[in-house]
């Protein structure tokens, strides 16, 4: 048999069932039944000792996954997300521009995930999951919860509009220099308040703007629908424009730029930015 992944298990609070911690820790096999299937296939083994299901797991285990050479080839996604911020409770990653957050691709945020995090030591460890919503085309900041209770205490937190996000983007057309955009999305109320940080003239699209965005709600394409609405509709926007003005091959101009929140366990103020893609300071150089 060929070795495919190894895990060094990390000290933890309370000892685990193997087929409890093992969900995530392997890229191949991201789920409670694939392990089990694993396990039954024999191909785990636990400090050299074939893996069972009712194996306990309490710190310092050395865990490795093979492969027996008649059986098929794992497909692995290879996906490097930047990890900005991380505990044993929570993640903050940066998503790429074109990538979806979750879905039944195979590429996704979500499927990469566990090969960019470390696995939570807490008894309540899940495989890592995204909290919130970001666009296929958006970059920027993504909130990730690591335990079953970091997951609902954060999905609280935006719930209760206690998590403060600022998005940046580049829009087409005269502005006003700041101001709030209070009009439905699908029958709900929405709420964003912008400021224009700079602009600049454009032979083609007359003005270009750099925008700072807080959205106080979390509707489905919200800044997009708002900024459109207004008639200043997202650079490189093929779903809300201007007749004339879509700009094709660079795509989408949002980006989600900052985090703020309570750390709902640790109590510390978690604050993290990321610098604007480089598309963006191409055409405002000064920022």
């Amino acid at each position: 048999m060929q070795l495919l992944e190894k895990h060094i298990v990390e000290e933890l609070e309370n000892k685990v069932r193997f087929q409890e911690y093992g969900v995530g820790i392997f890229n191949t096999i991201p789920t409670k039944s694939a392990i089990k299937k694993a396990i039954k296939k024999k191909l785990i083994f636990i400090d050299g000792v074939l893996a069972t299901t009712a194996i306990y797991i309490s710190g310092g285990e050395k865990i490795e996954l093979f492969e027996s050479e008649n059986s098929s080839t794992f497909e692995r996604l290879k996906l490097h997300l930047e990890v900005v911020f991380e505990d044993d409770y929570l993640a903050i990653i940066c998503k790429p521009a074109g990538i979806l957050v979750s879905g039944n691709k195979f590429v996704t945020i979500a499927n990469g995930l566990t090969q960019n995090l470390k696995k939570s030591r807490h008894s309540n460890a899940v495989k890592p999951q995204p909290v919130h919503r970001l666009d296929y085309p958006t970059s920027g900041l993504l909130l990730v919860g690591k335990t079953n209770t970091a997951i609902t205490e954060l999905s609280k937190l935006f719930e209760h509009k206690e998590i403060k996000k600022t998005y940046f983007a580049i829009t087409i057309g005269k502005m006003s220099s700041k101001g709030t955009i209070n009009s439905t999305i699908d029958e709900k109320d929405a709420l964003t308040e912008f400021e224009v940080i700079a602009s600049v003239t454009s032979e083609r699209f007359r003005f270009l703007n750099l925008v700072k965005l807080h959205p106080k709600t979390g509707r489905k394409h919200q800044i997009r629908k708002h900024l459109f609405a207004i008639g200043n509709p997202v650079l490189g926007d093929k779903e809300y424009f201007l007749e004339d003005k879509i700009l094709n091959g660079k795509g989408l101009f949002l980006h989600a730029a900052s985090l703020e929140f309570i750390h709902p366990f640790t109590k510390a103020i978690i604050l993290n930015s990321k610098e604007l893609p480089k598309k963006f300071t191409k055409i405002f150089s000064d920022f």
